[in-house]
């Protein structure tokens, strides 16, 4: 398995974008396999099946990579990446007809619900069942809060990132958020990790990398 020795060294994002941009496409490998978690997050956050969630997760960084040139680092790279997949998402539901849902709320601060890793955390989510259990809920509150939740809690995305992402004003966010624990509290403990949740497991990172190096360097 081809692996970079300068992702050992850690590289900064910063570094790699320049380097990629001036013609090292080998390089861009890094970026895939940094990023890996996060989309996949947001497309199994969008309801999309694993299958669908890997082709979404292939396109957003093709694209990604054709307009790398682009990115002014107005803000956070893994901010800009996330849009794409989200857009990516959002056109692959038109083009199978499903129907989008946006309405808007206000007020309330909100208090993470992921407080941090201990150790009954990591006993509590070692629990396979309890794992599917999550996932499971998720899928089943509206998407307007699924996304803003997947968002702020699994992906670590500010109060600000998110309501760009989402068009939204932060208060929306603060609000949905809240109604999004409040719709999944009764069926989750309280003591559970963001990175168990649609976990990106590492044997399909390769297969990942493998497809998306195949694609651009076709281009």
């Amino acid at each position: 398995m081809f692996m970079i020795e300068l992702e050992k060294e850690k590289l900064s994002e910063e570094e790699v974008i320049q380097r990629v941009v001036a013609g090292e496409k080998l390089l861009y490998e890094i970026i895939i396999r940094r990023y890996n978690p996060y989309l996949y997050k947001v497309g199994r956050s969008y309801n999309y099946n694993h299958e669908d969630t890997e082709d979404l997760m292939q396109d957003t960084f093709v694209m990604a990579y054709q307009n790398l040139a682009n990115f002014e680092g107005r803000s956070l790279f893994k901010t800009w990446l996330i849009r794409i997949m989200l857009n990516n998402c959002y056109h692959r539901q038109r083009k199978m007809s499903y129907k989008n849902e946006f309405s808007a709320e206000i007020r309330e601060n909100s208090t993470p619900m992921f407080t941090g890793d201990s150790d009954d955390t990591g006993k509590v989510v070692g629990n396979n069942e309890l794992k599917k259990v999550i996932e499971t809920a998720l899928t089943k509150i509206p998407y307007k809060y699924r996304m803003v939740f997947s968002l702020r809690e699994i992906n670590g995305l500010s109060t600000e990132e998110t309501a760009r992402l989402m068009e939204i004003s932060a208060s929306n966010v603060k609000v949905r958020l809240k109604r999004a624990k409040a719709k999944l509290r009764d069926i989750i403990v309280k003591a559970y990790s963001p990175k168990e949740i649609f976990e990106f497991n590492l044997i399909y990172c390769d297969g990942i990398v493998d497809k998306v190096m195949e694609r651009i360097n076709k281009l």
